[in-house]
């Protein structure tokens, strides 16, 4: 987990200031079975606030947040990754010593950049499987050094130390997220990007082509936007609307908002609520979000049961009244 600390600073470098309130980057691991902290690190041990891009506050009552780390990744060895927003760079640690093997971009990088390999702001740096790292570049164009967002994949060379942009995905409208936003790499190779303050989460091919885009409504923000197999299955019970009713015929209309594995209707009739049986053998595929089931009806009451593709009940709606 990651944790701010404020911490009363007396070698302060920025500004000139000799005192300021420093948020201090923490990281622990718990064990949770216990509560034990078993690993704990503390970025003002390992990075100095001249490492950030962050001038000083304007009031000394205001912590100076130097490297707001947002994101922690264990490494295929087993070290951390972190990023550091306010410090422009991404550090690898040493899960034993704390001490930090190396910087990547920022002030004292390690790393020889490459063309259109530099960051700014960035949100969730991720070691892949290929060994390549991922990340979001926010690029904000008040740091002089862009103008759009982006989500990147950049090969890091140990032997030259030289990191190679490999792939950038980016918006088609060039979208500018000041904050927030994420990268993941999905199992068929295809790269869905969370635009953070932009309410847009969107897919891209591994060339980069767009294959889906999304937005939120207008207001809202999602700090990481993830694709992932999801099935909903709500506490309340399907819903039923019964239409005019022309004879012994009846217009039903069956819905359940946010159940996912709905595939058929059946209808259910009786002369009470506590003596409904089915209405024949006979199931309706459900054909959007709101079904319309024309029947024959005989009986006062009508219900209807959600059925999976395999023909198991899901939920069965209330009662409601015919006639």
């Amino acid at each position: 987990m990651a944790i701010y600390n404020p911490v009363l600073w007396h070698r302060s470098s920025i500004g000139g200031l000799d005192n300021v309130t420093v948020l201090d980057g923490i990281i622990q691991e718990i064990e949770i079975e216990t509560g034990r902290v078993l690993f704990e690190w503390h970025s003002l041990d390992h990075i100095d606030l001249e490492e950030t891009y962050i001038g000083p506050p304007r009031r000394l009552s205001t912590p100076l947040d130097y490297v707001h780390i947002n994101s922690i990744e264990v490494d295929t060895d087993g070290n951390l990754i972190i990023s550091g927003r306010h410090t422009h760079a991404i550090y690898k640690i040493d899960r034993v010593t704390g001490e930090i093997i190396w910087r990547l971009h920022g002030k004292r990088s390690d790393f020889r950049i490459g063309p259109n390999a530099r960051f700014a702001w960035q949100h969730d740096a991720r070691r892949q499987l290929n060994g390549t790292l991922t990340l979001f570049d926010n690029h904000e164009s008040g740091t002089g050094v862009g103008g759009n967002s982006r989500g990147m994949v950049l090969d890091l060379d140990m032997g030259t130390m030289t990191a190679t942009l490999t792939y950038q995905y980016i918006h088609p409208t060039a979208i500018l997220s000041v904050s927030q936003g994420n990268m993941q790499v999905l199992p068929n190779g295809n790269l869905f990007v969370g635009w953070g303050s932009a309410p847009v989460f969107s897919e891209f091919g591994p060339e980069g082509d767009l294959r889906f885009n999304g937005r939120l409504p207008g207001g809202v923000m999602s700090y990481r936007a993830y694709r992932a197999p999801w099935s909903g299955h709500p506490v309340n019970p399907p819903d039923i609307a019964v239409g005019a009713v022309t004879g012994d015929r009846a217009a039903i209309y069956a819905s359940w908002n946010g159940a996912t594995e709905v595939s058929r209707w059946r209808v259910l009739s009786g002369s009470g609520p506590d003596r409904m049986r089915a209405l024949g053998p006979a199931t309706l595929p459900r054909t959007g979000f709101e079904t319309r089931i024309e029947t024959r009806l005989s009986e006062q009451y009508v219900a209807v049961q959600a059925l999976d593709n395999m023909g198991n009940v899901l939920g069965t709606s209330e009662a409601a009244k015919v006639k």
